[in-house]
């Protein structure tokens, strides 16, 4: 774990964007279009933008599990 991914045990309420985009596994740029976007919920502290752990959890709870559509894949093999 590199100096600026946050830690589980950590107990700041608030990560940076390249700290939250370390939890989630997705770039720096994926995490800012995401909160351009509106997907990623994050609060500005004078021209700092930050995602609080609380709502990087809701989030993340609030997001449905997707596994492959194997038969759709098994087709496309065959074509």
């Amino acid at each position: 774990m590199t100096e600026t991914q946050a830690k589980p045990q950590d107990p700041r309420l608030v990560l940076t964007v390249k700290e939250a985009a370390g939890l989630l596994g997705i770039g720096v740029n994926s995490a800012y279009e995401a909160i351009a976007r509106g997907e990623l919920p994050h609060i500005r502290i004078g021209r700092s933008i930050r995602v609080p752990r609380a709502a990087l959890d809701r989030f993340l709870a609030g997001k449905e599990l997707v596994a492959p559509d194997n038969e759709a894949q098994i087709s496309l093999l065959r074509t």
